[in-house]
């Protein structure tokens, strides 16, 4: 049976005071040395070109000498004199890296040197808790009673972490505390935004005070970011920092005209009369009282103290906008929003906004924002009112669900370059918080999950669209759905491109007792059998293909990536470590070929094949 929860999340508003979006990219964290940290750096921090995680071993990153990565392997010992803390210290920031955990390891990433992301090998947790991974740590009290000592702390959303020994990709948006002239504390630390693996996990929390463990009790508008080094092995690449501590450009001198009719084309305001006019202290568009048909035409100054490229939004709700700015004009005419991007030097530069609003379906709404070098992105109006929107049609999966709709691969495209649409699939939910999407055109499966289920909202909102979208970490599973099974003349016949001349036929699927699918089709001449259970632990699913007639000749291909390194075990990481294929039968002959500048991993296949994929 399918769960709707009406609703759960909300969904992100068309309104630009809505979104707290990442910025330009900043400067990356050199790590062809450790120059970037305060020196001298603990013995237990060190450099490497490459590393993995042994899943059997707890705490153990076997490394490659080399440079590009930065590894710490501890001690055994505690204490603070084994974190390493950059050499710059930051304040308003963007942070954005790579990690790896080993097999059951902890650490974490502390802002400014005192609040705390938590990083540990979560693998298989339902219900994240503060200590688990991309989770806001508590603070810390030891004058409270027992079991009170930990407090404020904030879990992540749901678990988007991944297995040890994948890299997984982290993005902070972080805002410093505010002191006034006296050095007075006037706003908390704010961790404004954090994705885990492409996940929103929080969103605006604010944290009073130092989480347990920082670098000094007391709270700065500048301080180094720091990593824990004195609890588990990990590892950090692709370390990106990027301030924000320009001064924003601000407006002045806001004059206004408003015009009445119906402009849906940029008025020239030749021999036109306004209806009214004045000066406002803001950009807004509630010095009109009229609904609709009208046109404000604001001019002023904006004054810009660095200069740079800018990049500059607009949302004109019910109608549309022009920018110009120093007598450039910024993105074009355009209904609702628009998006420009412009040079401006240092000083006071001429500004004019118009925005005509003609459509009676929606209320009158300005908004204006920006960024710049060294600015994150904030409103040059005041925030206004969310567009009218549907509520979201979130699918959960408290027990087995299956959930048919389109699926788009957004990281593949189809032979028009658009992106690759699935539309026969079959989602596949469990309350362990492991799902799969199935494609019933190829039998294969197309990407894998976990956290919450599905956002079906494009699918049944308004006339929609017919697809759905995971909730979770997504991981892909090969460049585009392709057969799972097929018949080869050697192990090096290319694998079929589609399933023309396989005598692929679908054959639906029967459901279990717990309503768990095992999807049945025909192909070359063999019935085949293809079960998905979720493994006991919550680690990734079981995969058991049993094929009838199947004949000789018959290969299974279980991975299809840019690389697959061979591990123990009977293990394969695939992607640039994004997941792992581990075969189960110890008797299976796998082969890894290239294949059109790709990898394949190919299995012959009798009578029966199982493996699982981690991730």
């Amino acid at each position: 049976m399918q769960k709707f929860l009406l609703p759960v999340l909300v969904t992100a508003s068309g309104w630009l005071g809505t979104q707290v979006v990442f910025g330009q990219s900043g400067k990356p964290l050199p790590l062809t040395d450790l120059s970037g940290f305060r020196q001298p750096v603990p013995a237990n921090w060190s450099l490497a070109s490459d590393l993995n995680a042994d899943l059997s071993k707890p705490n153990t990153l076997t490394v490659k000498p080399g440079t590009g990565i930065l590894v710490c392997q501890p001690s055994g010992k505690y204490g603070s004199q084994f974190n390493l803390l950059t050499a710059a210290d930051h304040g308003d920031a963007d942070i954005e890296l790579d990690f790896m955990m080993a097999k059951g390891a902890n650490s974490g990433i502390y802002l400014q040197g005192r609040y705390e992301l938590q990083l540990l090998d979560s693998w298989g947790v339902a219900t994240p808790k503060a200590s688990d991974v991309g989770s806001i740590y508590e603070r810390w009290d030891e004058r409270r009673p027992e079991g009170q000592k930990g407090y404020e702390g904030h879990p992540a959303r749901q678990n988007a972490g991944k297995a040890p020994g994948l890299w997984q990709h982290l993005r902070i948006s972080f805002q410093a505390p505010r002191f006034d002239a006296s050095g007075k504390k006037t706003e908390n630390a704010r961790f404004l935004r954090v994705e885990l693996n492409g996940i929103l996990i929080h969103d605006n929390v604010e944290v009073s005070g130092p989480t347990r463990g920082p670098l000094a009790d007391d709270e700065k508008a500048r301080g180094p970011l720091m990593f824990q080094g004195d609890h588990g092995a990990v590892a950090f690449r692709n370390i990106t920092i990027t301030p924000y501590d320009a001064a924003r450009p601000r407006l002045s001198e806001l004059s206004y005209s408003i015009y009445k009719g119906n402009f849906r084309t940029e008025p020239s305001f030749g021999g036109l009369a306004p209806e009214s006019k004045g000066t406002s202290p803001i950009l807004s568009a509630a010095v009109s009282r009229i609904p609709n048909d009208f046109v404000i035409r604001y001019t002023g100054t904006l004054h810009v103290d660095q200069e740079g490229d800018y990049t500059f939004n607009t949302a004109t709700s019910g109608g549309s906008g022009r920018l110009t700015i120093n007598n450039q004009p910024v993105g074009n005419w355009r209904e609702n929003n628009s998006s420009g991007k412009v040079t401006l030097p240092k000083g006071d530069l001429p500004f004019e906004l118009l925005y005509s609003k003609f459509a009676d379906w929606a209320g009158p709404n300005l908004e204006l924002a920006v960024t710049g070098p060294g600015i994150r992105r904030f409103l040059l109006t005041p925030a206004g009112t969310s567009q009218d929107e549907s509520d979201p049609i979130l699918v959960s999966a408290e027990t087995n669900t299956l959930l048919r709709s389109f699926m788009d691969l957004p990281k593949t495209k189809n032979a028009q370059g658009r992106t690759y649409r699935v539309t026969h699939g079959i989602s596949v939910g469990s309350p362990e918080q492991v799902h799969y999407t199935y494609d019933a055109d190829n039998g294969a499966i197309v990407q894998v999950w976990r956290g919450m289920f599905l956002d079906a909202t494009p699918m049944w909102e308004n006339r929609g669209d017919g697809s759905s979208r995971p909730m979770g970490a997504v991981s892909y599973l090969g460049a585009k759905p392709q057969l799972t099974v097929a018949r080869l003349a050697s192990a090096q016949a290319p694998w079929p491109a589609d399933t023309a001349n396989s005598g692929f036929r679908p054959k639906g699927y029967a459901l279990d007792n717990s309503d768990r699918p095992t999807f049945r089709y025909v192909v070359a001449d063999a019935m085949v059998n293809d079960q998905i259970r979720v493994l006991p632990d919550g680690h990734g699913l079981q995969r058991e293909l049993t094929v009838a007639q199947g004949g000789k000749s018959l290969y299974a291909r279980l991975a299809d990536a840019q690389t697959i390194e061979a591990m123990p075990n009977n293990t394969y990481l695939i992607d640039g470590k994004s997941y792992f294929i581990q075969l189960n039968d110890k008797t299976a002959k796998p082969v890894v070929r290239s294949s059109n500048g790709r990898q394949e991993l190919i299995v012959p296949i009798a009578d029966k094949l199982t493996y699982s994929i981690l991730f």
